[in-house]
């Protein structure tokens, strides 16, 4: 008699989860950030200035999710992690902020009001998983903002090539020291779900912003 076995599977760690979630569920995969990166249609410069804008209207602004996070987060390995991020953040959001100067002014679209009110709300939701309660949540929306920044940065120094702004070395946390920290929180079953969390919840906010300026590419081709 032939016996069912279920394959065994390795258990992944919550860093390798999150690492992964971030491959998977980041706005690398969204296909309008690579037609971004790509551009070099009639509209290029269009989409990427609006893309340099709305990415400045959710996280240009001080203090941002990972300052928020860094207040409230208790002494240890996080804080001494959240502290290097913020300042390599930090410059991040100055090239930013530089980016959106050099693009140009934002590009005529319709539906700006929906468009703002858009971003109030991502910015609020960014703010309400920074302040959150729940030990990992402020974490783990923190390390997944650094590892999907690298695809957006591709769209920003795109959009600098173009406006002649020189592309900054980033300096971000690298993906050892995003695993050694969440190791170091992610104890408990209850810590490991709220990490999880807090990632899914940034990740779901840039790809709804992604959403957001292919609509707007698209309501400006039909304009």
């Amino acid at each position: 008699m032939a016996t069912i076995r279920s394959a065994e599977r390795p258990v992944l760690s919550a860093a390798d989860t999150q690492l992964a979630r971030v491959a998977s569920n980041g706005c690398a995969r969204h296909p309008h950030l690579q037609i971004l990166v790509e551009a070099t249609g009639r509209d290029a410069g269009r989409d990427l200035s609006d893309a340099v804008h709305l990415l400045c209207g959710l996280h240009g602004h001080y203090p941002g999710l990972i300052e928020i996070a860094l207040q409230r987060c208790p002494s240890g390995a996080p804080q001494q992690w959240l502290t290097r991020a913020s300042e390599a953040f930090e410059r991040e959001r100055l090239y930013l902020v530089r980016l959106t100067s050099a693009v140009g002014p934002l590009p005529s679209t319709p539906g700006a009001a929906e468009t703002e009110a858009s971003l109030q709300g991502a910015r609020r939701a960014l703010e309400m998983l920074a302040q959150s309660e729940r030990q990992g949540c402020a974490l783990g929306s923190a390390t997944a903002l650094i590892g999907d920044w690298w695809p957006i940065r591709r769209v920003l120094d795109r959009a600098g090539a173009r406006a002649g702004v020189p592309t900054p070395p980033p300096s971000l946390p690298d993906e050892a020291s995003v695993v050694h920290v969440i190791e170091s929180l992610a104890t408990s079953p209850a810590t490991a779900r709220a990490l999880s969390f807090g990632a899914e919840q940034l990740l779901l906010q840039h790809r709804a912003l992604f959403d957001l300026l292919e609509a707007r590419a698209e309501a400006r081709s039909d304009y």
